[in-house]
């Protein structure tokens, strides 16, 4: 089904049609993952997710050079160094996995050279190395040299033009691929922005209009209905003459919150906007709590929350539609008093869903939230990559795709 999808809109090479055997293939991946302060790994789930890649390169008799980034060191950080991931990358690859302390260099090359079929070897953390980041294309040639095949699975640095993820590509002409990760990924978003099924529901949550401008621009041109949450309502619930209290707002933006309304009336999209919100009267968990219409919250009080009566309407909603993007709670979902909105937004996809609709979760507050709610499996497709998705929903070219099918 990825490989069907995918074709119709990208020249590349697949995962699939790429011979392995007895190739060393230089495997991206995206093993920025989160560490306690005994450096264990806490969530491994993009770990997990480069699994099937890596298992499918190794079952073609080929053997894998991972490289991947861990925060952003300084110099040589020894508390950023992939030498603290390598046994839970071992086991949930369920294979042994070696380490090189080295990314580039005599060492590196010898090491990799070394690697017999079936093999895994992880290199250390690319960004010990600022030229990783600068898109430097000497390192990048250096880097291609540890393998014979190049494979981009990480989605979640797409959006960067990196030595790693895209000038490295250019060193394999012929051999560079996506990995399944990564196809699983653009097939989803995709099945939204180009093949989805309507009708389509927009769900954006969010603090501020100015950081969803070019997206909300970009899925009016796609969308059937957007559905406005978070602290974004405010500034569209003043531009329309309402009344929002000490709720977060964007005054400056209130004339183009208008102009938003007036553009999606005219391209037949329905933007909704909550008839009610929960609201305290400080920013806390323990602050007092009160239900208003969304256009009237008095001074000293500011929406928290999507109240009952807009749960239940975008519920009704949701469930009408065919294709469903989710991108950030409704309401300060971090607060348990003030969780509900998301709640129940996330338990109306879920629903949804079951009932033959698609949906597409990402954007990292939006993940953590349906993992938070344990509602994940309800959901279609969850995505890995949070910037990487939100610049694809803003139409952006991501320069580590480009870099695979030019």
């Amino acid at each position: 089904m990825v490989i069907v999808f995918l074709s119709k809109f990208f020249r590349m090479r697949l995962l699939e049609n790429q011979k392995f055997e007895n190739e060393r293939a230089i495997v991206r991946v995206d093993f920025n993952v989160p560490l306690n302060k005994e450096f264990q790994v806490t969530d491994n789930t993009r770990i997990i997710a480069a699994k099937p890649t890596i298992q499918y390169i190794l079952s073609q008799g080929g053997s894998c050079v991972l490289l991947s980034h861990l925060g952003r060191p300084e110099g040589r950080d020894p508390k950023l160094s992939l030498k603290h991931i390598v046994n839970e990358v071992s086991r949930a690859l369920e294979a042994p996995v070696q380490f090189c302390d080295q990314t580039v260099g005599p060492e590196a090359e010898s090491r990799a050279l070394a690697l017999e079929a079936g093999h895994v070897l992880l290199m250390e953390n690319l960004r010990y190395s600022k030229e990783e980041t600068y898109g430097d294309e000497a390192f990048a040639e250096q880097l291609a040299r540890l393998g014979t095949v190049y494979v981009n699975d990480a989605f979640g640095t797409a959006h960067r033009a990196h030595s790693s993820t895209t000038i490295i590509a250019k060193f394999f002409p012929k051999n560079k691929c996506f990995g399944l990760l990564l196809a699983k990924e653009v097939n989803a978003i995709n099945k939204v922005m180009k093949d989805g099924e309507s009708p389509i529901v927009a769900i954006l949550g969010g603090a501020k209009v100015s950081s969803k401008i070019t997206i909300i621009e970009s899925l009016l041109e796609r969308v059937d209905h957007l559905i406005i949450g978070g602290g974004m309502v405010y500034t569209f619930t003043k531009a329309l003459g309402g009344s929002v209290g000490k709720s977060i707002c964007e005054p400056d933006l209130c004339n183009y919150a208008l102009k938003l309304l007036t553009k999606a009336k005219a391209k037949g999209v329905e933007i909704h906007l909550p008839v009610d919100v929960i609201a305290g009267d400080d920013f806390s968990n323990d602050s007092n709590i009160k239900v208003f219409e969304a256009d009237n919250i008095p001074e000293g009080w500011e929406g928290l929350d999507a109240g009952p009566k807009s749960c239940e309407k975008f519920h009704k909603l949701i469930l009408n539609c065919k294709t469903i993007l989710w991108n950030g709670p409704l309401g300060v979902f971090e607060f348990s008093n003030f969780a509900k909105g998301t709640i129940s937004i996330g338990k109306s996809i879920g629903e949804a869903t079951k009932a033959g609709a698609f949906s597409l979760v990402g954007g990292g507050d939006s993940v953590a939230a349906v993992k938070q709610l344990g509602i994940a499996p309800k959901m279609s497709y969850i995505s890995t990559g949070g910037g990487a998705m939100l610049e694809s929903l803003e139409g952006k070219e991501l320069p580590g795709i480009s870099a695979l099918t030019n």
